[in-house]
């Protein structure tokens, strides 16, 4: 399936900024089996006085830049042609036994972007925490593979949250959604990261977008899409990377696009920087992710 992509965060500042420094994250991933950027651009509104793209460690497509000027608003536009092909979920026959991982992360000396051994700590916004691993372990059960077990989780976890937008913001811990049991889909994917982490299970956070579809016979709204994450968890030598979405109860296919992984919500936030005003902020988004049959 292709897609046209258009993203737009707009910024307005209660007083001016007499500078700022911003690290963003939106354009989608290029490379890759399941996905392809066969174009993509990031406008930047008043036009920055520095600014350096490349790529992170991870290999997302990341830019950097300044402001030296005072500005009073600051929008950011990104439109991108992606074309995503759905993933055959059912791997389970290539994941090796949950008991074998260990062996097999031993294996494992490649340190690359693509490697286990980075997603197997806790991390800032992943810590350790007691409860939520124990919920990971009681999703166990003899004879499963690595695959069978983070669908477990990823559904149990779907059965005990709640998707509610106002329970919690972006600063919020997993422990205390957790313990809601309310939350979004950054929420559960930290969630679900934590219980698998807990059980020697490589995991990551990969944001992006995900199409949605309007009610039969009804016309789609623009910017009714949205930003979305899910959990990428390795499965072993021959199962590799799968991708799964905890909010939906779901593996990640035709409608999901990736535009960044990393550890957690911190390696790949859209926007983080710093400003200095003597005021407030306001921001809003709007994303329409449009099949080009339409």
């Amino acid at each position: 399936m292709k897609y046209d992509v258009t993203l737009r965060i707009d910024y307005a500042y209660g007083t001016p900024s007499v500078g700022g420094r911003h690290l963003v994250c939106l354009i989608p991933q290029g490379s890759g089996p399941d996905q392809s950027v066969s174009r993509a651009k990031l406008a930047i509104h008043p036009a920055p006085q520095e600014r350096v793209d490349r790529q992170d460690f991870f290999g997302n497509q990341v830019t950097e830049f300044s402001f030296r000027a005072p500005h009073l608003a600051m929008s950011l536009t990104m439109t991108a042609q992606v074309e995503r092909q759905a993933v055959p979920p059912d791997r389970s026959a290539l994941s090796v036994p949950l008991g074998a991982l260990g062996a097999a992360l031993g294996a494992v000396h490649d340190v690359g972007a693509l490697s286990p051994l980075h997603f197997l700590a806790p991390s800032f916004r992943v810590p350790r925490d007691p409860e939520i691993i124990a919920f990971g372990e009681d999703q166990q059960g003899a004879g499963q593979t690595v695959f069978d077990v983070v669908v477990a989780v990823g559904r149990a976890l779907h059965r005990h949250m709640k998707f509610d937008a106002k329970a919690t913001t972006v600063d919020t811990p997993a422990s205390e959604a957790f313990a809601k049991a309310r939350g979004v889909c950054q929420d559960f994917s930290h969630i679900m990261i934590g219980c698998l982490r807990g059980l020697g299970i490589p995991a990551g956070y990969v944001s992006g977008f995900l199409r949605t579809l309007p009610p039969p016979g009804k016309p789609r709204l623009q910017g009714a899409d949205a930003m979305h994450a899910w959990v990428r968890a390795w499965c072993g030598p021959q199962g590799g990377w799968i991708d799964y979405d905890p909010t939906n109860a779901c593996f990640a296919g035709a409608d999901h696009i990736c535009v960044a992984w990393g550890r957690d919500y911190s390696d790949v936030a859209p926007v983080k920087g710093t400003i200095r005003i003597a005021g407030g902020q306001t921001s809003k988004q709007a994303v329409d992710v449009v099949p080009l049959a339409e």
